[in-house]
């Protein structure tokens, strides 16, 4: 049974996760190809592989967005920040819970102009947009500034923004708010720096990787 009650919206899921899944060959093609000529690192895509992920979905798996749904509902999440949003499909989600909440916001975060710009109009046709505050642009800076204390966030970002994304909403987080991290035993290596800021102890976080595909992790504000 899905998390998602309003009908048309998991149409229009679903809809968008189908056309997420039919680029998956494409996508693990290339980057498959580029790791064998050895020319890749997770450090930090080069242009060439920013210009092939331009139109790319890459969206947040149904059962980790449901489960993303369900802890957004438990924590009664009113203030919800998405480090990655892509076109707006987990935002989507995370929307929905906020809305079944009693309101308030999805701070989105979108680096890609045309990304960006699929992702409002994915909102508003789900009727959404007025739960949902994406910032355009370079996160390093849009995450300067959040207003009120966060409750959930969700990082599915290219490894090398995790830290800087997670230095910024860390201060903001209300005791017992928890992160949820995608890929995080796939990319242990290219997490490091995220895990580093983890596991300080001064940073007042817990963390546990969750045996979903390629690994979940899921970090609490203590």
């Amino acid at each position: 049974m899905s998390v998602i009650a309003d009908g048309a919206l998991k149409a229009r899921i679903e809809t968008l996760q189908a056309a997420s899944r039919a680029q998956e060959a494409e996508t693990i093609g290339y980057f498959v190809g580029r790791a064998k000529k050895g020319d890749l690192t997770w450090d930090g895509l080069d242009d060439d592989a920013n210009r092939f992920m331009a139109d790319k979905m890459v969206a947040l798996e149904p059962i980790k967005a449901e489960f993303c749904h369900m802890l957004c509902r438990a924590l009664r999440a009113t203030r919800v920040v998405e480090v990655g949003t892509s076109f707006g499909v987990s935002t989507l989600y995370l929307a929905d819970a906020v809305r079944a909440n009693g309101g308030g916001v999805v701070i989105g975060t979108e680096y890609e102009p045309a990304k960006a710009a699929q992702a409002r109009a994915n909102f508003a046709a789900a009727g959404v947009s007025d739960l949902i505050d994406l910032r355009e642009g370079d996160l390093r800076e849009t995450l300067k500034v959040i207003e009120g204390p966060v409750d959930f966030v969700l990082m599915d970002i290219w490894t090398e923004m995790a830290r800087p994304a997670l230095e910024l909403v860390a201060p903001h987080l209300r005791p017992g708010a928890v992160i949820v991290a995608d890929n995080t035993d796939q990319f242990r290596e290219a997490y490091r720096h995220f895990f580093a800021f983890v596991e300080d102890p001064r940073n007042g976080l817990k963390t546990m990787t969750l045996p979903f595909d390629n690994g979940l992790e899921l970090v609490v504000k203590i």
